[in-house]
């Protein structure tokens, strides 16, 4: 990025941050509303096992929301996540929590909704790797409470005579994952006008986070900039390489096929992202404090202090908000189970 726009954001970003926090529930769009009704579906269906190939793999199984023998950190805690019969895929799994405020979904955004996320999954064939969409509707349709349920939750949406289609898969999934925000954080809370929200290590992170020009690329709501694109590494370090390979994926490349977006990636969000590690897009990063290191040096040419990197990490600590509560939801059809959920490595 160029060093003076870099400034100017850095400049403009905090204006617009004071004036946004993260709502309880993400905006929807016309053509799917929210409703109780929806939500419910939209979290059986995340939770549903049913909709991989095996029966093994849920969007909660690289997506956790509930508490367990694991975090709450809306991704899976791996570095690469695990699908059906065991195979493991080649990048970290974004988190899902506040994604119905990003207009750009996967990493190398090849999706623009929640709904067009939703279905990608299900047909790929190393995470659930259903054989196309028309079986997983056939899946869904062939349960009773599914029938039930989708046509009490899309009766003002369907057609006369409409049966369930992949469109309405989508959309419950998507509303559900409307609710999973995380309002309320230490660094709301300063904005809003609290002082003693941040500790005085929080505050010298958020003041040097502003100097070094890292709202040029983090600003807004999210953290993630309007999500745009920006290449990573932009300054190639060859010990980084030799270690932890960041160029050998082509990024955005793989979606436009233009050779100018070759290791371009969404902006990651820093909501919430003292939880999710490992990080970066191959999850080859264990440790908040290394990843702070590393994206001064590849992305800004700049060696930080020791005290430096203790400052920003608990800023970046001050963005983790308040987590939904969730419960394992009963599933139509099933007697006992429980929530397909990912193994150590």
């Amino acid at each position: 990025m160029n060093p003076r726009l870099a400034i100017v954001l850095a400049l403009v970003a905090p204006i617009a941050l004071a004036q946004t926090r993260i709502p309880r529930r993400a905006p929807a769009p016309p053509d799917n509303p929210i409703t109780e009704e929806k939500i419910a579906l939209g979290r059986q269906l995340f939770f549903d096992p049913r909709l991989s190939l095996d029966g093994t793999v849920s969007c909660h199984t690289c997506h956790r929301v509930i508490a367990g023998a694991w975090a709450i950190d809306g991704a899976d805690g791996l570095p690469t996540s695990i699908g059906v019969h065991g195979r493991r895929g080649t990048r970290n799994a974004p988190t899902v929590l506040n994604s119905g405020l990003r207009s750009a979904l996967f990493w190398d955004g090849r999706a623009t909704s929640l709904e067009e996320q939703a279905v990608g999954p299900l047909v790929n064939p190393v995470e659930m790797a259903m054989p196309d969409l028309a079986t997983v509707v056939t899946v869904v349709d062939g349960i009773p409470g599914y029938r039930a349920a989708f046509a009490e939750a899309f009766a003002a949406e369907r057609a006369p005579g409409q049966r369930l289609t992949i469109d309405e898969v989508a959309k419950a999934i998507a509303t559900y994952e409307r609710t999973l925000m995380t309002p309320d954080s230490p660094f709301d809370r300063f904005l809003a006008g609290d002082e003693t929200a941040l500790s005085p290590r929080a505050r010298g992170g958020w003041e040097l986070f502003r100097s070094l020009g890292c709202l040029g690329c983090h600003g807004t709501t999210t953290f993630s900039g309007d999500d745009f694109f920006l290449r990573m590494p932009a300054n190639p370090v060859d010990d980084f390489e030799y270690l932890l390979g960041f160029s050998k994926d082509r990024g955005r490349a793989n979606v436009t096929g233009r050779g100018k977006d070759v290791n371009f990636w969404r902006v990651p969000s820093l909501r919430n992202v003292a939880l999710t590690a490992p990080y970066f897009h191959n999850g080859l990063v264990p440790t908040l404090e290394q990843a702070v290191r590393i994206m001064a040096r590849v992305q800004l040419r700049r060696v930080l202090e020791e005290e430096e990197v203790k400052d920003l990490v608990a800023f970046l600590n001050s963005l983790t908000g308040q987590l939904p509560e969730q419960t394992q939801p009963e599933l139509p059809g099933f007697t006992m189970w429980t929530a397909a959920a990912p193994t150590a490595p």
